[in-house]
């Protein structure tokens, strides 16, 4: 029997009841399908009064939700939920909490018990502004522009094109008239293109190749980031969830080339706190654990696999901030520590150096004697570096390539400035990338993907003002053609120029950023500014490149300031480290010094100037407008911070284990001078200090920064008297994903900087 019969019919319940009882509310139960190996859970809501009664279906497994019931009726006691073109028929008894039967369809029965439990919609759900309050808001950025919102944020018509391993298929989400973006498989010898993937109610939030038959995808459900690995052939056939567990979380760490029916992976499938490895088969879903994450007070928290698929090493957070390395002796098998260092050292095994005999040899990115990282080749068995491969003066090295068909030679080496870098090292790689310099002059080009053989690389050219175009390389012919222009209704001669800037902080430190100025600006007019805190904080950075916001803004005269503060990644050890404690305090200096400097430029008007950022950038836009109050007109929260005592309790279960860690990034609530001053830092309890319009950001179902972040402050503020805009999406998490959520936010968004920065 096919799984879709089960996903498209609605069941049909026929139910003796008690005198008094009503089917409102809402229930779940697992129907076990043995006949497909399958175990699908079943959710009803139920609403109304008993004469007139709606239902909705949720399947998760499928990522359905909200599915419409055709017909509910409840009389006599008995109650059916249908759907006339679908012949299935569950018949139970309504007994107290639960209804017990059958169901039944073309000859086959199946019990089914459902149980009553508790669905609510989190937060308070009186606090969000109404439809019309946000369409009021969004009506404030009027006149005549030559691009909409749909331009920056629709997304791509197609997308994330990729190579089969035998480059016989190029595969590609391609959006349908509603909005869903469904995976396809081209095979390029005949132009014969099928659906691989669907997408229903749940996105896709990524997917790939497992071999040159089938591929996996990934999704969670309303952006409670809980993914599951999914897998199907590319005909679209024997699609399953291999991770049907609820309220567990799976990534994948490694795809086994020589192992085409094989990946590993993790999950917090034994303990909610700590990950585990596991060796999946994609065919028939057996999982195996590889190793046990015992000691979840110091727990694993990086497994190091070979190409093989065997476990080499892994790395230990010990009392919540040292890092400790072990590795396998090849002779013993046994496991021993090889180094011990702060959390925020670096001492990352990129790759085995598959290309030497020396079989304990690897690629390594350190930064233990150094401020910046760097990549050294390394020797675990005499535990000593055998030689520096590369590094940079100025910025932290990040990664590397190898060529598999080359015996694993090393291609590149890469790094961000003002701009991504790659190093070309191998002959190979070094005449691939002239060629791509050349046929693209002042563009990043980069190598997406590529077949085994290296015979067809899939490449994207990209820039400021162009959001990417793919191209293919023959590497036998050297000639690039067109395959795909993402944006094409974004013209780049309209597009504004994001341009690297540099300047000291009041401290002292250099600080990098940059700044989107539109032709306005340029002209030598004096524009309003959105400043725009990146999130994290510690490690993050903002980058040059496409940025559909900041072009958005561009295109209605506004400029924008992205500061890579103290805590940003990218810029040494003690750049990192000169931010730790120092959040809403001294990384926000550095945001203030940022926007005085463009003011020194003459490049924007001071009294026009707004502050927006998601994240740890919502929380910087809170303390923004506590911190300097007459600095800035307006400030947009997306879900930020508003209060690091509730922030520090609401951890998802897998950051608990860090949370020694957070305390030396952000503040230890346990030492009372430290607890004084994350309460200065709070936003909510310095209410009284915010003088400025504000406008909240949250996805209700965000497992990050809860909900009750944004509805403190949204209560505070409404308490004092203060009109607060507040959009909350309960189909998001941390931050909108869904093309319909992001293009009404940026609509209000606007409306609301129009509101306060043009009239």
């Amino acid at each position: 029997m096919k799984l879709k019969l089960f996903l498209a019919s609605v069941l049909t319940f026929v139910g003796m009841t008690v005198q008094g009882q009503t089917p409102v509310g809402d229930w779940k139960g697992t129907l076990d399908i043995p006949q497909a190996n399958l175990k699908l859970e079943l959710i009803f809501h139920i609403t109304g009064e008993d004469n007139n009664l709606k239902t909705t279906m949720d399947v998760p497994m499928q990522g359905a939700t909200d599915v419409p019931v055709e017909k509910t009726t409840f009389e006599d006691g008995r109650l059916s939920l249908s759907v006339a073109a679908i012949q299935f028929s569950y018949s139970g008894t309504l007994a107290g909490d639960s209804i017990v039967g059958e169901v039944e369809q073309m000859g086959l029965k199946l019990p089914l018990t459902l149980r009553r439990f508790s669905a609510s919609l989190p937060g308070n759900t009186a606090l969000p502004s109404t439809p019309e309050e946000l369409r009021a808001l969004e009506a404030w950025d009027k006149g005549t522009y030559k691009y909409k919102v749909e331009d920056y944020f629709a997304k791509p018509k197609a997308s994330s094109f990729q190579l089969s391993p035998n480059g016989r298929y190029l595969s590609y989400k391609e959006k349908d008239e509603a909005g869903k973006q469904h995976v396809y498989v081209k095979e390029l010898s005949t132009g014969v293109v099928r659906r691989a993937i669907e997408e229903k109610e749940e996105l896709i939030k990524g997917y790939g190749w497992i071999n040159d038959e089938r591929l996996f995808y990934s999704m969670d459900r309303g952006g409670n980031e809980n993914y599951h690995i999914y897998v199907a052939n590319i005909d679209g056939s024997n699609s399953r969830d291999l991770t049907p567990f609820d309220g567990v979380r799976a990534s994948i760490d490694r795809i086994l080339k020589d192992q085409k029916d094989i990946m590993i992976i993790s999950m917090n499938k034994n303990n909610p706190q700590i990950f585990e490895p596991y060796r999946l088969n994609v065919v028939t879903g057996e999982l195996t654990l590889l190793y046990e994450n015992k000691d979840a007070a110091n727990p694993i928290q990086e497994y190091e696999f070979d190409k093989d698929g065997e476990l080499r090493g892994y790395s230990r957070l010990v009392n919540g901030v040292e890092s400790e390395l072990y590795y396998k002796d090849r002779s013993t098998g046994l496991f021993s520590l090889v180094r011990k260092m702060r959390w925020d050292d670096t001492f990352s095994l990129l790759s085995f150096n598959y290309a030497s005999a020396n079989k304990d040899e690897a690629y390594v990115l350190t930064n233990i004697d150094s401020d910046k990282t760097r990549i050294v080749l390394y020797d675990f068995a005499k535990n000593q570096i055998v030689r520096e491969v590369f590094a940079h003066d100025d910025y932290d090295v990040s990664s590397l390539h190898l060529s598999r068909k080359r015996n694993y030679e090393l291609d590149y080496v890469a790094y961000e400035g003002d701009k991504s870098v790659l190093v070309p090292l191998s002959a190979t790689f070094k005449d691939l990338h002239e060629r791509m310099q050349k046929e693209f002059p002042g563009k990043e080009v980069a190598v997406v993907d590529y077949d085994d053989n290296e015979t067809t690389f899939l490449i994207i050219v990209h820039s400021d003002r162009i959001v990417g175009t793919y191209y293919q390389y023959d590497a036998g012919t050297k000639k690039f053609s067109l395959l795909y222009d993402l944006m094409p209704q974004l013209h780049e001669e309209d597009m504004a120029e994001m341009r690297p800037i540099t300047f000291r902080s009041r401290d002292g430190l250099t600080i990098h950023g940059y700044i989107t100025l539109p032709k306005a600006a340029l002209n030598g007019e004096k524009v309003p500014l959105i400043v725009n805190p990146h999130g994290g904080p510690q490690g993050i950075r903002d980058s040059w490149g496409f940025n559909p916001e900041t072009q958005l803004f561009a295109s209605r005269g506004y400029a924008t300031l992205q500061v890579n503060f103290r805590i940003s990644g990218g810029y040494g050890k003690e750049f990192l480290r000169a931010g730790f404690k120092q959040i809403g305090r001294k990384a926000m200096d550095d945001v203030e010094d940022g926007v005085r400097y463009a003011i020194s430029q003459g490049w924007v008007d001071s009294d026009r100037i707004a502050i927006y950022g998601a994240s740890h950038g919502g929380y910087a836009t809170l303390m923004g407008l506590v911190k300097t109050p007459d600095l800035y007109a307006c400030g947009v929260d997306y879900v930020g911070v508003s209060n690091i005592y509730t922030f520090f309790d609401s951890f998802p279960e897998y950051w608990k284990p860090y949370k020694e860690l957070v305390k030396e990034i952000w503040y230890d609530l346990d030492n009372p001078e430290e607890a004084a001053i994350a309460k200065e830092v709070s936003p909510v309890f310095q209410i009284d200090k915010i003088k400025k319009p504000l406008f909240v950001v949250q996805g209700a179902n965000d497992p990050r920064v809860n909900i009750n972040e944004s509805d403190q402050i949204v209560t505070a503020l409404r308490t004092r008297g203060f009109e607060v805009p507040y959009m909350v999406k309960y189909n998001e998490g941390h931050g909108f994903h869904r093309e319909e959520n992001s293009m009404e936010l940026y609509r209000a968004m606007l409306g609301f900087f129009a509101k306060h920065l043009k009239h």
